[in-house]
Parts: C-alpha cells; structure tokens; sequence
C-alpha cells in the first residue's frame, strides 16, 4: 500500500502568537486531492478540542449592557476581549478562577491566574483599562471543548450571575487547500495538494495536521461492511391448521360453524356441502358460501 506523507513547505509566525505552515501532499490521484483537502479542512475547523473562557461574572454586574465607573470599556467591549483569549492545554472539568485589579492599570490576559498545566499564548491580549479610583472584579469560566458554541438562551439561564459567550474552541483559526495538476511521464496526471494551515499558537499546524489525520484514521478504520442477516424461513401453518377466521365469513355461516365445534380448516374438511346445510340455521346459502370461500383462499372442493 503507497503511502502519503505531507511535505513542509514554509512556516511562520505572527505577533499575535498565530503560526502558519504550508504542507504539499504530492502524486495523488485525480481527484484525491479535493477529497483529501475538503474533509481535512472540515476536519480541522470542527473536530479538534481547545480551551475557551465561556462565561464571565463580573462584581456588580448582571447583564451585558451596562458600564462600570472608572474602566473606559463598557461591557460588551470586555466580553469580546475575554473571547479572544487563547490558551494552551486542555481540561476534563471547567476550571474557574478570579481576579481583582484596582485602577490605574492596564488588565491584559496575562493577568489572569491560572493553574498549572494551562497557560495562556497571547499573553498581550487587551482586556481593559482602569482608571484612578476603580477596582475591577471578575471570575472567568475556562472549559475544553470542540468547534464553535453558540450562546443560547437556555444557557444564559442556567448561569444566571455569570454572562455567557459565544465560544471558539478550535485552535484552528484558518485552512485553506489548492489542487495543483502535474504531468508525470507516459501521459499520466497526478494531483499534488497543497494545503495551508493557521492555529492561534496553541498547537502547532503540524500537531493540528496529525490530530485531523488520527480522527480520519480512527474513523475509517472503524468503517465495516454488514452483510444482511439471511432470517431463517418462518414455518406457516398448512391450511389444514388455519382457523376458519381467515375464511372471513359472515357472521351467521361463522357462529353455526363454531356451534358444532369447528375450528379449523381441517375440521371443516370433515363435512361435506350436504351435511353443512343440515346445521341448524345453516341453509344452503351459506353452505355455497363456505364452498366458495375454500376453493378460492385454498384451493379446498367439498364433496
């Protein structure tokens, strides 16, 4: 089986701490490569697990739509900065942690305190500005998650003194893929895919690259046929063993029948036409009945 290996074609970084490498997969199918491209990227916006602030509770506040004297942001500018910050390492349980800041003072991310294990990547990010003579009291929520969740009502309800967010937890911040046709010898065309990668800076596109390939793999190789169960063949009772039910009577032919005992097909196999009319209340037309009844469902002729 040929193997496919992506080549690192240039890599680099921003300000920001968001880095950026272009991969090549080379001498692919036709056609392969906007298969492999497509999911890949749907793959890596989606499916891979990163670390988000969720909510937010800030002292005195109650909805997103206010102000506090003394810092320059209003509070819908400091949920949007709380958004933005990207940290690096993941957790099994939401993670909770506060800070106090009396003005003047610039609040950045760093400032935030953190436990060990998670560290924030984009340190410089601006939170708010205090001003003389003001405080600043908040406690985040930090959780792990996958792709982007939406704030819905019923969230925000079930964190009534804490304001929701809209969170992105994918450290894939942007892919992008190009198909590039190459004429090999004797006439043939393979594909190269180059593809493009760009993470916040908490994993690296090489790590993002081989955490979406993983998922794939487990994926397909999880992947099998199931041949139909062939059912075994259901044993029918012979016509003889049917209940005189299925020859859906009237109502009269039916309760003269069940009067003297018949139940079945076979019991009534025992009569012929002549000693059904000598029933009691049976008569010759429903006798015809029953006859014509059991020629036609079975094909049954009484003498």
């Amino acid at each position: 089986m040929q193997e496919y290996q992506f080549e690192k074609i240039e890599s680099f970084s921003n300000e920001n701490g968001e880095q950026t490498t272009r991969f090549c997969l080379k001498n692919l199918e036709p056609s392969y490569g906007i298969t492999i491209g497509n999911t890949l990227r749907r793959i890596l916006l989606t499916d891979l697990t990163g670390t988000a602030i969720t909510s937010v509770r800030i002292n005195g506040i109650n909805n997103e739509y206010g102000t506090i004297p003394g810092v320059r942001e209003d509070i819908l500018e400091l949920l949007l900065n709380f958004k933005l910050v990207k940290f690096k390492g993941l957790l099994e349980s939401p993670y909770y942690t506060s800070l106090n800041v009396a003005g003047p003072h610039l609040v950045t991310a760093g400032d935030i305190p953190l436990m060990n294990g998670l560290k924030i990547v984009n340190s410089k990010q601006y939170i708010a500005t205090i001003l003389e003579q003001a405080e600043l009291k908040f406690e985040v929520k930090i959780e792990s998650g996958k792709g982007y969740r939406l704030l819905t009502d019923n969230m925000q309800r079930q964190t009534s003194d804490f304001l929701s967010l809209d969170t992105i937890f994918t450290p894939v911040k942007n892919v992008s893929y190009n198909i590039v046709d190459v004429d090999r010898f004797d006439n043939k065309f393979v594909e190269n895919l180059e593809l493009e990668i760009t993470t916040y800076g908490t994993l690296t596109p090489s790590e993002a690259l081989m955490e979406a390939a993983q998922i794939l793999q487990n994926l397909f190789g999880s992947l099998t046929v199931c041949e139909p169960k062939i059912l075994e063949p259901i044993e029918v009772n012979s016509a003889h063993e049917t209940r005189i039910e299925e020859l859906q009577l009237s109502i009269r032919a039916y309760n003269c029948l069940r009067t003297i005992n018949i139940r079945t097909i076979e019991d009534l196999k025992q009569y012929s036409i002549k000693e059904l009319k000598e029933i009691k209340n049976f008569g010759q037309k429903s006798a015809d009945e029953v006859a014509q009844k059991l020629k036609d469902r079975f094909d049954i002729r009484l003498k």
